[in-house]
């Protein structure tokens, strides 16, 4: 199987920067992951997007869209559970 790209979005990374350091080390794991499974055990598909997940990271959530006929994955948006879907 062919191993996908991930691609951040610069206003993720922005928000990536914003976040404690642990958080940040355990979610840049977690996208490392998506190169092998873009849809790990956890990821749900958002409603009402054709190619958007979520992925649970304790506290935090990566929202990413993959493009399967390119192999890549682009992370979306990082941020706090009770934030993210604003």
């Amino acid at each position: 199987m062919a191993s996908y790209k991930v691609v951040w979005r610069a206003s993720a990374e922005r928000e990536l920067r914003k976040l404690p350091r642990e958080a940040i080390t355990h979610l840049v794991e977690l996208a490392a992951t998506l190169t092998n499974d873009p849809f790990p055990h956890g990821a749900v598909k958002l409603a009402g997007a054709e190619h958007t997940w979520r992925v649970r990271s304790g506290d935090y959530r990566l929202i990413y869209s993959v493009a399967g006929g390119i192999l890549v994955v682009e992370i979306v948006k990082v941020e706090h559970r009770r934030e993210v879907y604003r």
